[in-house]
Parts: structure tokens; C-alpha cells; sequence
């Protein structure tokens, strides 16, 4: 009998949950309809504060004046976004070159395969390595002598192997600088091959003459849509490529140029947008092409190669730029034109970029300076030293036995590690 009234009392509230139902969930579904129409109001006003006329577009220039016609085709900004999914392919494109062109050619040039000698296991030193420093000092250096009974040379062996250990193989590195060898070298032969035929290489007045009103051509929307898609992909790949030393400012100039790209082209800048971008694949080209000199230890062409990038990129970068970019954006299009908002965003990139630019010189400069005094070109600092370490990541060239009775270690060392091995010097 319990268990039948249990049964009722269930089906009585099934019944009532079944009258009630179609209320609560009206009333949900216009709370729900409510909250998404206010957040579309939102964004719409965030969207059309966002593309604010007057920020965008000289004076008495609206976007319904740069809407596509039959006579005239201009930028717009829905355009840019075909460089995301391209931006992917780029980077699958790049994994099949690296796998299937660049690997054989390394190969074939004999670059090591494998990378940097890994260290001996060990669980107290390699807490030490992950959890608190991975270049312990003096004190700290003793301390764990003490404690495992090896000399202070071996620990600091065993720390610089495995600093390196992090550090990606030669192999790894050519197949990298490869891959953008060969994007660099394309885009910049396109970039000549289209510029030599247009008025704005010749006389940079022609970037302002019936701005904003220049009509788009197919060779500047590919131009565009290509190097902001391989920009996006490199900016991705910040994170899974080597890590170098100046991650940070290749980070931000990455951020800087993909603004630029973007910022010439939908306020429809992008006749002098073709012009900086030509102007800053010419040295990049180079520098590839000495790293790969390098990583193939062809050190007379690395050096050649390094030489003429330098020559280039101080040359491009602090004299043509600022002379020939810098001075058309600021000066004659404030002469033509008039400055409004935007142009003074563009402007302060613009001006960003020469920041990086002189930063970069200085350290192209000491690089060269060190070259000179040792004779060769060893590490780029610009953009070839991992932040990992900076010690040589070749094994030690010989792995002899000595005897040692530093901390009390035998002839034959201590925990399978050799004492007293040479290992060349970080630098």
C-alpha cells in the first residue's frame, strides 16, 4: 500500500511538473532571447564605435563612398579575414616543405640528425635543474657536491648537457630557416616584379594623390592577403619554434607588422603598405640564407652572406626606410592629405618599427664586431641564439677517462658520470 501511494504521489508530481513546464520554459526562452538581443546591441555598439568614420577616414569621407562598384573595386575589411584559414594552410605548407624538402637537403649537406648529448639521469639534480635554477652559483654548486659526492666540473657539466639537452638539433634549425628562406625569396621577387610597374616606387607622392579613393588591383589584394596569412603563421609558431633570445621583440614585431597590414589596407593605405613590405623582405632573405651557411658549416659563405645582410639591413632599415618610407607617411601625406586619427595610429607603428629597427642594427653591429675579432660568425644575435642556454651544443670532443680525488671521487667517477672530461667552454 506504501509502496502504491509512493506511485501516486510520483505521478502527481510528473503531472504537475508536466502543467508547469511549458510556463518556466516561455518565460526561460524570452529571458534567453532578452539577454542575446541585449548582448547583440552591445556588441553592435562596440563594433560601430569601433569603425567610427572619423577614426577610420580623412575628412568628409564616409564608407559608403568606398563601397565596391562596377567601375571601382577598394579594400574592405571583410576581406582580411580569408588570411586566417590561409594563415593554417601556410603553416601545414610549411610542415610538408620542412619534412620533404628541407630535411633531404639538410641530409644531403650532412647536417647532424641528432641533437644535443643528452644528460645522465639523475632525480636530485634534475629537481634542482626543473624546480629551482638551471645555472646554480658557486654556493649552491658545493652544496650538492657535498651532497653526491662528485666534483663541482661534473655538475657543471651535467647542468650545461642538459640546458642543451632543450636546445633543438642543427637539423631542426636548417629545415626552419629554410622554410623561410624560400617564403622571403618569393615574396620579395613578387614584391619587386609587381612595384616596378606601378607610379608610387618611382615617386612616392602618387601614394596620396585621390586618396583614399585608389581603386584595389588582384596583384595588391594577393600581395596583402599572402604576407599578413604568413605573419599570422609565424605568430602561431612562436610558440612550438625554437626559442630565442628575443622572443619578446620578435613577438611584438610580428603584433606590429600584422597592425600595419591590416591598418593600410581598410583604411586603403595600401599603395605605401607594398612599399614597406618590399622594403623589409630584402634583408630577411640574407640572414636566412647565412643561417643556413652556418648550420652547414660553410663559414667562408656564412660570412660573405652575414656581411651583405648587414650592409643591407643597416643601409634599408636606418637610412631607406626613414628617407624613403618614413618621410612619405609623415610629411607628404600630411601635405596631400591631412592627418585624422588613424593616421596617427599608422604613423606611431610605423615609428615603433624603427624602434626595432635601430635595436636590431646594434645588435647586428656587435655581432659583426665579434666576427671580426674571432674571425667568423659564430651566433647571430638578432635572431639565432636560443634563450635556453648559450653554451655550444656539440658534444665534448673526447670522452676520456681521468683520475680524480676531488670530494673523494674514484678513478672512475662517481654514479657512472667520468670526471675531470673536457667540455668546451660556454660562450
Amino acid at each position: 500500500e506504501g509502496k502504491r501511494t509512493d506511485g501516486g504521489r510520483k505521478r502527481i508530481s510528473l503531472h504537475q511538473a508536466s502543467r508547469i513546464s511549458p510556463t518556466e520554459t516561455s518565460e526561460t526562452q524570452r529571458a534567453l532571447r532578452s539577454s542575446i538581443g541585449s548582448c547583440c546591441r552591445e556588441m553592435a555598439g562596440i563594433l560601430a564605435w569601433f569603425w567610427n568614420e572619423r577614426f577610420w577616414l580623412p575628412h568628409n569621407v564616409t564608407w559608403a563612398d568606398l563601397k565596391n562598384t562596377d567601375e571601382a573595386t577598394f579594400p574592405q575589411a571583410e576581406d582580411l579575414y580569408l588570411a586566417c584559414p590561409l594563415a593554417f594552410c601556410v603553416f601545414m605548407i610549411r610542415l610538408v616543405f620542412e619534412r620533404f624538402i628541407a630535411r633531404p637537403c639538410a641530409m644531403g649537406l650532412k647536417i647532424q640528425v641528432n641533437g644535443p648529448q643528452k644528460a645522465q639521469p639523475n632525480a636530485i639534480l634534475e629537481k634542482v635543474f626543473t624546480a629551482i635554477t638551471k645555472h646554480p652559483d658557486e654556493k649552491r654548486l658545493e652544496g650538492l657536491s657535498k651532497q653526491l659526492d662528485w666534483d663541482v666540473r661534473t655538475i657543471q657539466r651535467w647542468f650545461r648537457q642538459r640546458r642543451n639537452q632543450e636546445k633543438p638539433s642543427t637539423l631542426a634549425r636548417f629545415c626552419e630557416s629554410m622554410w623561410r628562406f624560400t617564403f622571403y625569396l618569393y615574396i620579395f621577387t613578387y614584391g619587386v616584379r609587381f612595384l616596378k610597374k606601378t607610379p608610387w616606387l618611382w615617386n612616392t607622392k602618387e601614394c596620396w594623390y585621390n586618396y583614399p579613393y585608389q581603386p584595389l588591383t588582384v596583384d595588391i589584394h594577393y600581395y596583402y592577403i599572402l604576407e599578413l596569412s604568413f605573419y599570422l603563421s609565424l605568430l602561431f609558431s612562436r610558440f612550438t619554434d625554437i626559442r630565442r633570445k628575443d622572443f619578446l621583440i620578435m613577438f611584438l614585431h610580428h603584433v606590429a607588422a600584422i597592425s600595419l597590414i591590416v591598418f593600410s589596407y581598410v583604411n586603403n593605405m595600401a599603395r605605401v603598405g607594398t612599399l614597406v613590405m618590399c622594403l623589409h623582405d630584402a634583408a630577411d632573405v640574407l640572414i636566412e640564407a647565412a643561417k643556413m651557411a652556418n648550420y652547414a658549416k660553410c663559414q667562408i659563405l656564412c660570412n660573405l652572406l652575414f656581411a651583405m645582410f648587414a650592409i643591407l639591413f643597416i643601409t634599408s632599415r636606418l637610412g631607406v626606410y626613414p628617407i624613403w618610407i618614413l618621410n612619405t607617411t609623415l610629411f607628404e601625406s600630411w601635405e596631400i592629405v591631412g592627418p585624422y586619427p588613424s593616421w596617427w595610429v599608422f604613423n606611431l607603428l610605423l615609428v615603433l618599427l624603427q624602434l626595432l629597427h635601430s635595436f636590431w642594427s646594434y645588435l647586428i653591429v656587435k655581432t659583426a664586431c665579434r666576427a671580426i675579432s674571432k674571425g667568423k660568425v659564430s651566433k647571430d644575435d638578432r635572431s639565432d641564439i636560443e634563450s635556453s642556454s648559450d653554451e655550444d651544443d656539440s658534444p665534448p670532443p673526447s670522452q676520456k677517462h681521468h683520475s680524480s680525488t676531488t670530494n673523494g671521487t674514484n678513478k672512475n667517477g662517481t654514479n657512472g658520470y667520468l670526471t675531470g672530461v673536457p667540455y668546451p667552454d660556454e660562450h
